[in-house]
């Protein structure tokens, strides 16, 4: 899969690319031709953070492999 970093465009190109929204359709046009159509997808819904008690629990198991070290 190519890949493309906005921070390497235009600030106008990276504008437009970063304001589709789902569904919306990119046409890439080159010496009047259409090269190529992209179709933006939605942004994956990231996890929600796990609930305290589990990050209690993480950092408790750290702690205690920190000290077990020294």
């Amino acid at each position: 899969m190519a890949r493309l970093d906005l921070d390497d465009l235009p600030p106008k190109i990276a504008a437009l690319i970063e304001g589709l929204e789902a569904g919306d359709e990119l046409v890439v046009v080159k010496g009047g031709l259409v090269v190529r159509r992209l179709e933006a997808l939605a942004a994956p819904v990231p996890e929600p953070p796990p609930p305290e008690q589990d990050v209690a629990e993480v950092f408790e198991t750290f702690r205690s492999a920190i000290e077990d070290e020294f």
